[in-house]
């Protein structure tokens, strides 16, 4: 799979409505009222990669299996959650397993559609959701912290090492900073997942705007956009309501004219995984035969063995070697045999750093 993501907001705020957009189902009950999430709903996508098309295409690939994008949408956050106020605190949970976080931002103005503070103010509403994470962050590494101290004091190394990642990190959120800004090495950032901390996950802000705004942004979204850099998160502009429209619309050719005539040119979706694979700083690479074409998503700097893993975990058991064909190569020299041919198939080995777009075969023996 490529990557899960949690799908936060305020109630009203147009999660349940995108989060149905973008999967093209009707999971999630929408309604003009707060709280009309009761349940975590679970959805998943294909991840578009028109090189895996052509993959297929080259090798005859009897069966396409795209890499997916999970989203999971919880209930609408409200001040006091992380007390127990409201419903989205029932699921803090489900957020703890995610890869990130897609903040829903509402960027609009809808008589009919009540907000929860009373009046529009992305900036605030955004606010007032970090800031829930960041609490139910502190109560948990608050109680953690006291079961280290009591380890470490008794010359427990891992949990001094532990202690060494959470004693920073609770002065941060103290300090009402998220805990993925907290002044730490780049090896205990790397350890710090091992928390499982809601604030230390990346964030995606969505602007949702109306459909005039889908294409160029409107001031609310600029403003969030402006304080999602100042945070080091990414934004993207959708509405929610377009993506509604272009989820009814099966045959591609009349999506992309819909899309034209608002002067989009590609699905809100479509721009969520691209940010996201860059958030998360993702690759693709591909295998493809007379069976299936495939793509994986691996993190950038994965080693070939690593790579193979995600496959099965005997591949890197028992990693040979992987036989490697950039992308381009596949395509210019008519797939596999050609490239092979044309001396253009590399024997790569356990050192190897796979490329996005790399088409790979990998042998093993366990």
């Amino acid at each position: 799979m490529g990557f899960n993501c949690g799908i936060v907001g305020l109630p009203n705020v147009g999660k349940s409505a995108l989060f149905n957009a973008l999967t093209a189902t009707q999971a999630a009950e929408t309604t003009k009222y707060a709280f009309s999430t009761r349940d975590a709903n679970v959805g998943r996508v294909a991840v578009p990669d028109e090189r895996l098309n052509v993959c297929a295409r080259l090798a005859k690939s009897a069966k396409i299996i795209p890499t997916q994008l999970e989203f999971v949408d919880i209930a609408g956050l409200v001040r006091g959650a992380s007390k127990g106020q409201g419903l989205g605190n029932q699921f803090l949970g489900h957020l703890r397993e995610v890869d990130a976080i897609a903040h829903i931002v509402r960027c609009f103005e809808d008589d009919n559609v009540v907000h929860v503070e009373g009046s529009v103010d992305p900036l605030r509403d955004a606010e007032t959701v970090e800031t829930e994470l960041m609490l139910a962050d502190l109560e948990s590494l608050e109680r953690r912290a006291v079961a280290l101290q009591k380890r470490a004091r008794g010359s427990d190394k891992e949990a001094r090492a532990l202690l060494g990642i959470v004693e920073p990190v609770l002065a941060s959120l103290q300090e009402g900073v998220p805990a993925r800004r907290a002044p730490l090495t780049p090896e205990q950032q790397s350890e710090l997942k091992v928390l499982q901390l809601l604030s230390a996950k990346p964030v995606l802000y969505i602007a949702n705007v109306d459909e005039e705004a889908a294409a160029t942004g409107n001031e609310l979204s600029r403003r969030i956009a402006d304080y999602a850099a100042t945070q080091g998160a990414e934004t993207v502009v959708i509405s929610a309501a377009i993506e509604a429209e272009l989820a009814v619309l099966a045959d591609p050719a009349e999506r992309d004219e819909y899309l034209a005539t608002l002067g989009l040119g590609e699905t809100g979706l479509d721009r969520v995984i691209r940010t996201g694979y860059a958030l998360l700083d993702l690759i693709t690479f591909l295998t493809a035969g007379p069976k299936e074409a495939r793509a994986w998503t691996i993190p950038r700097g994965t080693k070939a063995p690593q790579a193979a893993r995600v496959i099965h975990s005997d591949f890197e058991k028992g990693f040979i070697r992987a036989e490697t064909i950039a992308y381009a190569d596949f395509v210019a020299h008519n797939g596999e045999q050609g490239a092979k041919d044309a001396g253009r198939m590399r024997l790569e080995g356990a050192d190897y750093v796979v490329q996005d777009g790399d088409v790979m075969h990998f042998r093993f023996n366990v």
